[in-house]
Parts: structure tokens; sequence; C-alpha cells
């Protein structure tokens, strides 16, 4: 006869939608028994670089004949 054993460490995985809330959820968690360590996965910080080429493609990007023809479309 085989008993099954409860694993010793487990993990648990939380989406959530409003990123404001992350730290009062965390410390709601961290009140339960047994809860040890509560991480949060960093969001990936892109370069300038990276950021203007997901401004090209993502179509945030403007053109302009000259200087003069830049201000107006910048001042309206």
């Amino acid at each position: 006869m085989q008993v099954a054993t409860m694993p010793s460490e487990g993990q648990i995985l939380v989406n959530i939608e409003d990123m404001s809330k992350l730290k009062d959820i965390k410390r709601a968690i961290s009140m339960l028994k047994g809860v040890g360590k509560i991480t949060a996965p960093r969001r990936k910080r892109y370069s300038s670089y990276e950021r203007s080429l997901r401004d090209l493609d993502e179509g945030r990007v403007y053109e302009a004949k000259d200087v003069d023809d830049l201000f107006k479309q910048c001042l309206g």
C-alpha cells in the first residue's frame, strides 16, 4: 500500500487586474498561516532604443517636412 505525502512547499499563482491593489493583496496573503515568501514579478524595463522600436511597430510616429511643420503639429 502506498501513502501519498503532501509536498513540503507549494506555490499559488494569483492574477491581479488592478495593480494598485498589489500591496494590500500581498499584506492580506502574508497574514495567512504557513505563508513564507511573497514575490511579484518585476516589469521588464525597456531601453530607449527598445521603446523607440515599439513606437515604430505601434504607429506612434509622426512625420514633418521641416522644423516649422513640426512646431505647427506640436502646438496646433
